[in-house]
């Protein structure tokens, strides 16, 4: 062990950010670009690029969950996440040299129909992702302290990631989103395969005596099924929409829509209802870890509705941009806000966590998101007012990509973190496909395009004040799973 991860020096936290920061640059990429080519190169329309997004959390539905469960009981190549960090930023960097050379692909195997490939290319480069991501983030709870040193290994996480996350977005913004993609290729290669080597992964993980009897007895699909049961809702929905779309069958009466949000909405009940006092610590643990899901689900489908759409938005407010100009709207609106995303999570949200908490941080600055996207339906039709908001959306992107994994690790031993960070990932794409797939049809439709940010507002309110009821277990002695 290298004498900077035995002292959890600033720079030991750098290097650990890293392989995270790789995939969250092709991430970056996805957004800044992936909408912006499908419509403007391919010429593809609203619910088609819809669908090209639905791929992503299709991969990442078993990826990371897959992904998580085998390498929590994997030793290779000195490592027990390295092997998947490197496959996956390998994958990653080809997928992303695909992108922009979709006619090409499609030409070379004789097809016609442009959305095959793109869609085809979309899955694996999210699987790629996917492949890497839990790892990347695993791997930060298997070399840290619980409690406040676990907090500043996310949040310098999010820092060093947000920085590069800048960087992409002016390369996109000034520069031009080929010469983006071309340059992640490179960096996602070198950040993903290098800095794993100057990081010792422990052989054996930290337990307690429940969670060493219980790793290998409890892990089945009736167990997971029951462990995400707040996400029961968005499942069905999900199956039910990739479906219907695949097949062409597309129905107008929305009964299966209004049936999965009842379901949602009666989970997420039974489980904010139920009290963690009492229980077991398992029990506790398993109990706060569904509560993070329900409150966690609904802050995605605001932010994918964004991310998907931001640039049918733009179209609408300001239809005079050429398509040139309204990506670069786009680009530095997502420049702007990760911005915010880079400076906040060390600078301010790290020491404010040790004042009040993880939890009610994090509820603060989801409920200052909700109002940033409020003000999106009042502004006037204007490059620098949409600006300004990214800046205060960024508060609540700041804390999304940092505080959750903290407060989530904290619910969880270590013996099961790369399952259950596939298991909170569930929280992230099964959302997404609500956004991609049902928000896409309804905003196809719908000729006032703010109907984009009074669903984000919407859910990001709701996501806030389910945070609001999550206990803190912040606390380090405090081992649950």
């Amino acid at each position: 062990m290298s004498a900077m991860q035995n002292k959890l020096s600033n720079f030991f936290y750098i290097v650990l950010g890293l392989p995270s920061t790789a995939m969250g640059f092709a991430l970056c990429i996805q957004i800044s670009a992936l909408s912006w080519i499908l419509s403007t190169k391919y010429g593809l329309k609203i619910d088609e690029i819809g669908l090209v997004w639905a791929a992503g959390p299709i991969a990442g539905i078993l990826g990371q969950v897959i992904i998580g469960l085998i390498s929590d009981n994997v030793w290779l190549w000195s490592g027990r996440r390295r092997p998947f960090i490197i496959i996956g930023g390998v994958l990653c960097s080809l997928m992303l040299l695909a992108l922009p050379n979709l006619d090409v692909i499609a030409a070379a195997l004789g097809l016609h129909n442009i959305l095959v490939v793109a869609i085809a290319v979309a899955l694996l480069l999210d699987l790629s992702i996917n492949v890497s991501f839990n790892p990347t983030r695993s791997i930060i709870a298997d070399v840290t302290p619980e409690g406040n040193e676990r907090t500043r290994g996310y949040t310098w996480m999010q820092t060093i990631s947000g920085f590069f996350g800048v960087g992409a977005y002016v390369i996109g913004a000034f520069l031009d989103n080929y010469i983006l993609i071309y340059v992640g290729v490179v960096l996602v290669f070198l950040l993903s395969t290098i800095p794993v080597f100057f990081v010792t992964e422990p052989r054996e993980l930290k337990q307690n005596l429940l969670a060493i009897a219980k790793t290998k007895s409890d892990v089945s699909f009736k167990k997971v099924l029951m462990d995400i049961q707040p996400l029961w809702g968005f499942l069905l929905y999900g199956a039910y929409a990739i479906v219907e779309r695949l097949s062409g069958a597309e129905s107008h009466t929305y009964y299966v829509e209004f049936v999965c949000l009842l379901i949602t909405l009666f989970f997420i009940c039974q489980t904010l209802l139920q009290k963690e006092d009492g229980k077991s610590k398992e029990e506790a643990g398993i109990l706060g870890f569904k509560k993070i899901l329900a409150a966690h689900s609904f802050t995605w489908i605001g932010i994918q509705t964004m991310f998907v759409y931001m640039f049918a938005y733009v179209q609408y407010k300001m239809p005079d941009l050429s398509a040139l100009k309204m990506g670069q709207v786009v680009s530095i609106s997502f420049l702007i806000l990760n911005i915010t995303g880079a400076v906040l999570p060390v600078a301010i949200l790290e020491p404010v966590t040790r004042k009040i908490g993880s939890t009610k941080t994090h509820a603060i600055c989801i409920a200052s998101m909700a109002l940033a996207y409020l003000g999106m339906l009042f502004i006037s039709a204007s490059p620098f007012m949409v600006y300004a908001l990214m800046a205060f959306i960024g508060i609540g992107w700041a804390a999304t990509i940092s505080l959750p994994f903290a407060i989530m690790t904290q619910k969880v031993g270590n013996s099961k973190i790369g399952l259950y960070m596939g298991l909170f990932n569930l929280s992230v794409v099964l959302p997404q496909l609500v956004a991609s797939l049902g928000v896409g049809h309804a905003i196809s439709i719908v000729e006032n395009k703010n109907l984009i940010f009074m669903i984000c507002a919407l859910t990001l309110a709701i996501s806030s004040l389910l945070w609001f009821t999550i206990k803190d277990s912040s606390n380090p002695k405090k081992t649950l799973i």
